[in-house]
């Protein structure tokens, strides 16, 4: 059974939105393309980093922030939270607190315990655990960019939140099927905004 108080859908609202979410940057090549059609598109969206990744390209996270994006904690080391003790994941996430402001969090793979979402949750820094509606599936090298868009386009609504990657790994995918996901929000009307704090 999944902990309680994860955020996976959020309501439509009276203005339909959608909220497109990118994983595990900054990345020197991917985040840039990223903010550059997200501007180019008038969106906005958030960006959960890695600790470690912050630490490299701190001028690339400041740019994230310049542009009006929501930032969060996707840990420091990336780690599986079904994999490892309780407190070294918590320890893990609060290491990355320093170079990451907010109180949103999204777990490395979506692996979080029920005691780890709690604490997370209850803590001293009460944290919105974000998990997923959609998940593009960017990350997978055996799948293609148009599969990738497909697994966006067949289930994205408004209320919706999409997760990409802006890393190497995602880019042949995250660079084919972004533009023709920010062009399909924007015919069917619907703002792209960050994730409520």
């Amino acid at each position: 059974m999944a902990p309680k108080g994860l955020i996976w859908e959020l309501p439509s609202g009276d203005e339909p939105s959608v909220y497109l979410t990118f994983d595990d940057g900054p990345h020197p090549v991917a985040t840039p393309l990223v903010l550059k059609q997200l501007e180019d598109q008038d969106a906005k969206a958030s960006f959960f980093c890695i600790g470690k990744n912050v630490a490299a390209e701190p001028e690339l996270f400041a740019q994230i922030q310049a542009a009006g994006h929501r930032v969060g904690n996707h840990s420091f080391n990336h780690l599986n939270g079904w994999k490892v003790e309780k407190e070294t994941y918590l320890e893990d996430i609060r290491k990355a607190d320093p170079f990451i402001p907010g109180h949103l969090f999204r777990p490395p793979y979506g692996r979080i315990t029920r005691a780890e979402a709690r604490a997370l949750q209850q803590g001293e820094n009460p944290r919105k655990v974000y998990m997923w509606t959609v998940l593009s599936g960017d990350f997978d090298t055996k799948i293609s960019p148009q599969k990738c868009l497909a697994n966006v386009l067949d289930h994205i609504h408004p209320g919706a939140i999409i997760v990409f990657h802006d890393s190497a790994k995602a880019l042949p995918r995250l660079r084919y099927s972004l533009p023709f996901v920010l062009d399909y929000c924007h015919q069917q009307g619907w703002k792209m905004r960050g994730l409520p704090e």
